[in-house]
C-alpha cells in the first residue's frame, strides 16, 4: 500500500503574518536596507532569515536603532512604554501588530477607563503577553495554568474582566478561563473569544486529523506558540508528534512501521518549508498525499498607510 501523508487544513499562514511580512517587504521596498524590526517580526526562523538576507535587522532593544531609521513593530505587539519611546525617538514607524492582538488592547484600554481590572490568560515572556500587560502600568495579572488562578490577588473584584493571549490552546485556555469563573463569578469575559480565529481553525483542524493517522508532524519553530499548541493538540488525543523548523530535522526511525502521516503547520510556517517536509517523507517511503477537508480562510487585513509603492 504505501505510506500516505495527509494534509491538514487549513495550515501556515494566517492573514496576521502574512501581513506583518508583507509591511517589511514593502518598507524594505519603498525605505531601501537596512529596516529595523522590534523583535523577530512572527516566530520562524526561515522567514526572519530570509528577511535578513535581505536587509531587515532585528532588534529587541531601541538603542540599537539609529536616529531617523524606519522601525516596524513585530506581528505580536509592543507595550505601551515602547510606543511611546519610539515615538520620542522620531523613528519612522510601521506598525504589524496582528489587528487581533490590537483588539486586545483596545479592550483593555477602554475598560481599564471604567475602573476594570484585568486576568490575563498567557504564557510568562512571550511578547504579545509582554505587550497586552505593557498596555497598562498595574492592574493586570497574568495566570499561565489552574493553579495560578487561586494564587492571584486582583484589588478589587467588582470589576475584573478577562484577557487572553490569542494563540493559546483552546481548551487550556477554556478549563483556566472556567477556574477563573469559578473563584469570581461576576468577572467579564470576551464579547468574542480572545484566541484567533487562525489558531482555532488549526487546532480543530489536527483534532479531526490525528485519530486518523499514526503520527503528526507540525512544521513550525520552537519560538512559535500555536505551533508548539498544534504538537500538544496532537499528542493529548494520544498520536506520537513532532514539531520540526525545517525538513532536514525529520528522523527515519519517526516514520518505520507508520502507514499514514498527519502534515500541519504552524500559523507563522510557510508553505516552501511544507513541500520540503512532504518531498523528504516521500523520500522516506510516502507514495501519495491527500488534502483533508477544512475552513478556507479568507481574512485579509489592511497594511498601514504610507506603505503604497509607486508604480
Amino acid at each position: 500500500m504505501g505510506v500516505e501523508i495527509l494534509l491538514a487544513e487549513p495550515r501556515g499562514f494566517c492573514a496576521g503574518v502574512d501581513r506583518a511580512i508583507e509591511i517589511v517587504d514593502r518598507a524594505l521596498a519603498k525605505f531601501g536596507r537596512p529596516i529595523y524590526v522590534r523583535h523577530e517580526i512572527v516566530h520562524n526562523t526561515y522567514v526572519v532569515n530570509d528577511l535578513k538576507n535581505r536587509g531587515a535587522i532585528f532588534i529587541e532593544e531601541l538603542d540599537a536603532v539609529p536616529a531617523g531609521a524606519t522601525l516596524v513593530f513585530s506581528a505580536h505587539g509592543v507595550s505601551k512604554a515602547i510606543q511611546q519611546e519610539a515615538e520620542k525617538r522620531g523613528f519612522r514607524i510601521f506598525d504589524a501588530t496582528c489587528p487581533l492582538v490590537t483588539k486586545v488592547h483596545v479592550e483593555v484600554a477602554k475598560l481599564h477607563k471604567e475602573g476594570y481590572e484585568f486576568i490575563m490568560i498567557g504564557h510568562k515572556g512571550h511578547p504579545e503577553v509582554e505587550g497586552t500587560m505593557g498596555q497598562l502600568d498595574s492592574g493586570i495579572h497574568l495566570v499561565e495554568d489552574v493553579a495560578d488562578v487561586a494564587r492571584i490577588q486582583p484589588t478589587q473584584t467588582s470589576k475584573l474582566a478577562v484577557v487572553t493571549q490569542t494563540t493559546l490552546s483552546v481548551d487550556d485556555a477554556s478549563e483556566i478561563a472556567s477556574a477563573v469563573k469559578a473563584r469570581f463569578p461576576n468577572v467579564r469575559e470576551p464579547k468574542q473569544q480572545d484566541i484567533c480565529y487562525a489558531t482555532q481553525n488549526r487546532q480543530d483542524a489536527v483534532k479531526i486529523m490525528s485519530p486518523q493517522v499514526d503520527i503528526v508532524i507540525v512544521v513550525g519553530s520552537p519560538t512559535s506558540s500555536n505551533s508548539n499548541r498544534l504538537r500538544e493538540v496532537a499528542k493529548k488525543l494520544g498520536t506520537e508528534s513532532y514539531m520540526v523548523d525545517s525538513a532536514d530535522e525529520l528522523q527515519p526511525e519517526w516514520f518505520e512501521g507508520r502507514s499514514r502521516v498527519g502534515l500541519t503547520a504552524g500559523a507563522s510556517a510557510p508553505e516552501v518549508l511544507v513541500k520540503a517536509v512532504i518531498d523528504r517523507i516521500k523520500a522516506l517511503g510516502a507514495v501519495s498525499v491527500r488534502k483533508m477537508d477544512g475552513i478556507e480562510e479568507t481574512v485579509k487585513f489592511p497594511l498601514p498607510k504610507g506603505l503604497k509603492l509607486d508604480a
